[in-house]
């Protein structure tokens, strides 16, 4: 069972004077727009790209038990002066590149286990990592005065668009490498990791694929469709307001007045390749909504021809990014880097006596 649901979710292609999308180059323009909408009311605006972003090598070995794969460890120096630094971990397979790469942003509570990281090597995959907290801390009394904000002083930016930009500027670095394949990589996260992932692929259109692990509220979850014992706006403004634009809290309790949800974030992805990866015991982080969220979004894939660069996947367990999350991703990552389409499906529905949240569809082309 869910929750009453809290209105229908706002349909992305019809512009704010009213209009509706008709063809792809309308939803360029709509996209822009939609962009807009969500980071002044939700996020803030991502700080702005730097003139440089430089990586100084710190440490350069073979791992033998991850096959003699090289690790290679840097120090990424980005932004005007003063400038910003944070560490940037690559495990490279052994072999010719150049290689595919999936960037992660929880180094703050641990790197990859020994397992995960050997299975993405395996598959012939970089493992990039860093510390998202190096950009702004995770705590409310730090985030608006150390780190990034020293370098960036102005905006309206919270702790997740701090950390998509901290992505972005890995990615400034990644493409610059010869043994990385710049066209194939793929930004991911858990939790607040998550949310982070999915806002930074839906703002940087150099990520090919994108995938928030059990995101929940303000990631792939959904606002107007509160599942059982899921985390609400309320809560996560009352406790992680920091994460948000200060804009967010108005919207409190009025959650039907908001232009979009979070399908809508998903909808700017497209075309390129997003998967959601997901618990149905991980119930704060509300997985019937995030259901709702990846239905409407799909709706923008199949507008742009592109229905199979979007999916989701569930598994039964609580609030971790496992082994079995990792794999799924690699075998989307496959499929859509290399055209391997995998046995496991990316469109299972779990919760099939669901309601639909929204009653639009994709204009017809």
């Amino acid at each position: 069972m869910t929750a009453k649901p809290i209105s229908e979710l706002p349909d992305p292609f019809r512009f704010a004077g009213g209009s509706r999308v008709r063809t792809p180059e309308e939803w360029k323009r709509r996209r822009r727009e939609l962009l807009d909408q969500i980071l002044d009311i939700e996020y803030g605006r991502l700080p702005p790209v730097p003139a440089r972003t430089e990586g100084i090598p710190l440490s350069l070995h073979v791992v033998k038990y991850l096959g003699d794969a090289r690790h290679e460890q840097y120090r990424l120096t980005t932004g005007p002066s003063p400038s910003i630094s944070f560490v940037l971990n690559l495990l490279i397979p052994k072999g010719d590149g150049p290689f595919p790469v999936i960037l992660r942003g929880d180094g703050c509570w641990r790197d990859a286990r020994e397992g995960i990281a050997s299975e993405v090597l395996k598959r012939g995959y970089i493992l990039a990592e860093f510390n998202r907290t190096e950009i702004v801390p995770d705590r409310v009394e730090s985030v608006r005065r150390t780190g990034l904000r020293l370098v960036c002083p102005d905006g309206d930016y919270g702790a997740l668009a701090a950390w998509a930009w901290g992505f972005h500027r890995c990615v400034d670095f990644l493409v610059t490498l010869e043994q990385v394949d710049a066209a194939h990589i793929a930004v991911t996260g858990h939790s607040r990791g998550g949310k982070t992932a999915l806002l930074a692929g839906a703002t940087d259109e150099r990520i090919a694929l994108t995938a928030p692990n059990n995101s929940g509220c303000g990631g792939a979850g959904c606002f107007r469709w509160p599942g059982p014992k899921c985390e609400t706006m309320g809560v996560i403004v009352d406790k992680m307001g920091f994460w948000f634009s200060p804009r967010l809290k108005e919207f409190v309790g009025r959650e039907a007045e908001l232009l979009f949800d979070q399908h809508s974030l998903k909808a700017l992805v497209a075309p390129r390749a997003l998967l959601s990866t997901e618990a149905l015991g991980d119930l704060w982080a509300n997985p019937s909504g995030t259901w709702q969220s990846h239905l409407a979004a799909r709706e923008a894939y199949r507008f742009l021809s592109v229905g199979e660069k979007i999916g989701i996947w569930y598994r039964e367990g609580g609030h971790e990014h496992g082994l079995a999350d990792w794999q799924a991703l690699l075998d989307f990552a496959d499929w859509q880097f290399r055209g391997k389409r995998p046995a496991t499906r990316f469109d299972i529905n779990p919760f099939p006596n669901l309601p639909p949240a929204f009653s639009w569809s994709a204009p017809v082309r």
